[in-house]
């Protein structure tokens, strides 16, 4: 094999014109479409995804859902940290989530988000952890490639949601995606990814286990109330 040839199939080197080779395995997303759009054909483990939303309720969690309840196959854990609204246990396990292996984490200072996923990474305890920034401030970009850095050491997913106003801030992140609804389905917009530039925004239906329900949240119990949650201490 030439030298070129041995550069060009190295994970981190790609052609302009195809889309990178994944270093791990990926997990599919539950699309076919958004799969094919996506270097290795899914999300990527041991990298991490940086998702840019406004809000919530759009169909961002369901998003996720279904990689996540395909870590219940192999025994992993999921972790969720920060979330902004109390996660809607019911919803989840409708999901397919194993909520024995779902743990939350409430950091004291919203700042802390990325400390607690970098740590919950070198733990190496997570199959899967999934992150919200603080929606009122920037995050320090060196914070950002900390978790880069975390998550190229681990083989998990890792997502964090960001606002979508730093869409036009320069990221480590190898994949990011804005998210936006659309007439009742996801609009999703390849920013960034190891390959060519994406060309057109995909437009998902997704269902909707995960949408939070503030009207059943009065009745039905949260994952607050989960042994799961309670192994988890407020960091």
């Amino acid at each position: 094999m030439s030298a070129l040839a041995e550069i060009l199939v190295r994970s981190d080197v790609w052609r302009g014109d195809r889309l990178a080779l994944a270093p791990l395995p990926t997990v599919p997303s539950g699309s076919a479409a958004l799969d094919a759009a996506l270097p290795g054909g899914g999300w990527p483990r041991g990298a991490l995804t940086e998702l840019l939303v406004d809000g919530v309720g759009i169909g961002e969690l369901s998003l996720l859902t279904f990689a996540l309840a395909g870590i219940r196959a192999g025994g992993g854990w999921s972790l969720l940290v920060a979330p902004p609204h109390e996660p809607h246990a019911p919803a989840w396990a409708a999901a397919g989530v194993d909520l024995a292996r779902l743990a939350v984490v409430s950091p004291a200072s919203p700042r802390d988000t990325l400390w607690a996923m970098e740590q919950a990474l070198a733990s190496g305890a997570p199959r899967a952890v999934v992150g919200w920034a603080p929606s009122g401030r920037d995050i320090d970009a060196r914070a950002v490639r900390r978790l880069q850095v975390a998550a190229a050491g681990s083989d998990a997913l890792v997502f964090l949601f960001r606002p979508a106003r730093m869409a036009a801030e320069a990221s480590a992140a190898p994949l990011r995606l804005q998210l936006a609804g659309e007439e009742g389905c996801l609009s999703i917009r390849i920013l960034k990814r190891r390959g060519p530039p994406a060309t057109a925004p995909l437009r998902l239906a997704l269902p909707r286990p995960a949408r939070l329900r503030s009207r059943d949240r009065a009745h039905e119990p949260a994952l607050a109330g989960h042994p799961a949650q309670r192994q988890f201490a407020h960091a």
